[in-house]
C-alpha cells in the first residue's frame, strides 16, 4: 500500500480496526500496510484509543512483546444503551403491535439497521468478557439479531431449525415443550454446525416463558457444549404469567403489561438496566 499522510492513515486504521473486532493485529501489519515506522503506528493507535474511549466507541487493548499487537473491543456505555432502549420501548408500546397470544410484532425493528446494529453492539458489550466459540439462535426472527451480535464479537453463528433440512446433512433433533402454550415442538441442529464442547452464547429475539431457550440448552447437551450466556431482546413479564423456565439471562426490554381491550402495552428496559 502506498504511503499515506497521517490524517488519511488514521482514517484507514480506524476503519480496519472497526471491521476486525476482537482480533489481535500485530503492529507489523499496520507498519507494512502503510509503509510506516512502528513508532508512528503506536502514536496513531494512541490517538485512536483516546477517541474510541472518550466517545464511547469501545476499547483498544495493546499487548506488548514479540507476539503482541492491538485488539479492538466494541463497547457501548450503559447510559447510551439505556437511551437507545428507551426509544425502542416507545416503539414497542405502539398499540398496533399486539398479536394473538400476547406476542408483539417486532420484525420491523429487527429489520432496521439503525436499531439492529445498536442492539447487536449492546449484547456484544455485555458478553465481551466471556470466552465464546459460537452464537446460537433459532430460526427465523432471531437470525438477524444473532448476526448483528456476531459482527461485533467476530465469531460464527449457528442456527437451530424447526425441522430437519436435507441440505443440513446428518442432524440431532429433540422435542421440547413450548413454555407459553405447553405444546410439544421439535428443533434440530446439523452435526456439522457445532463442534463438541463448544462454548455457546444463546441469543433470542423474544422470550415469553423460556421454553425455546430451554430447548436450545437441552439440544446443546447432545453436543456436550456449554452455555456461557443467554441474551434476550424482549422478555414478557406480565403480571399473572408463570415464572420463566430459565433464570440466568440478560434482557434489554421487558413487557410488563398488555391490555387487549384498550390495546395498551407497557414496556420498560430489561434486567440489564435494573441495577442502574
Amino acid at each position: 500500500m502506498k504511503k499515506l499522510k497521517r490524517s488519511a492513515r488514521l482514517v484507514e486504521m480506524t476503519q480496519y480496526l472497526l471491521i476486525h473486532p476482537h482480533s489481535l493485529i500485530p503492529l507489523t501489519t499496520f507498519a507494512e500496510r502503510y509503509n510506516a515506522a512502528k513508532s508512528s503506528v503506536s502514536e496513531d493507535l494512541a490517538i485512536i484509543k483516546e477517541v474510541f474511549e472518550s466517545e464511547g466507541l469501545g476499547n483498544l487493548h495493546t499487548l506488548a512483546g514479540a507476539a503482541g499487537g492491538v485488539k479492538y473491543i466494541p463497547k457501548i456505555p450503559k447510559d447510551l444503551s439505556l437511551e437507545m432502549i428507551k426509544k425502542i420501548c416507545k416503539l414497542l408500546e405502539e398499540p398496533g403491535r399486539i398479536l394473538p397470544g400476547g406476542y408483539l410484532y417486532i420484525s420491523d425493528i429487527l429489520g432496521q439497521p439503525v436499531y439492529i446494529n445498536e442492539i447487536g453492539k449492546m449484547f456484544a458489550s455485555i458478553f465481551s468478557n466471556l470466552e465464546i466459540d459460537v452464537i446460537m439462535t433459532v430460526e427465523t426472527k432471531g437470525i438477524p439479531l444473532a448476526y448483528a451480535v456476531a459482527s461485533y464479537l467476530n465469531i460464527p453463528v449457528v442456527i437451530v431449525r424447526r425441522d430437519n433440512k436435507v441440505t443440513e446433512g446428518s442432524a440431532v433433533s429433540i422435542n421440547y415443550v413450548s413454555g407459553s402454550n405447553k405444546k410439544i415442538r421439535m428443533m434440530t441442529l446439523s452435526r456439522r454446525a457445532l463442534n463438541e464442547q463448544s462454548k455457546v452464547l444463546i441469543i433470542d429475539d423474544f422470550m415469553k416463558a423460556g421454553g425455546t431457550v430451554q430447548g436450545m440448552k437441552d439440544l446443546l447437551e447432545e453436543f456436550n457444549a456449554k452455555v456461557v450466556g443467554v441474551g434476550v431482546f424482549v422478555e414478557s413479564r406480565e403480571e399473572g404469567l408463570e415464572e420463566h423456565l430459565i433464570t440466568d439471562y440478560v434482557s434489554l426490554a421487558k413487557i410488563t403489561g398488555v391490555e387487549l381491550k384498550s390495546k395498551k402495552i407497557s414496556v420498560c428496559p430489561g434486567n440489564y438496566f435494573e441495577n442502574e
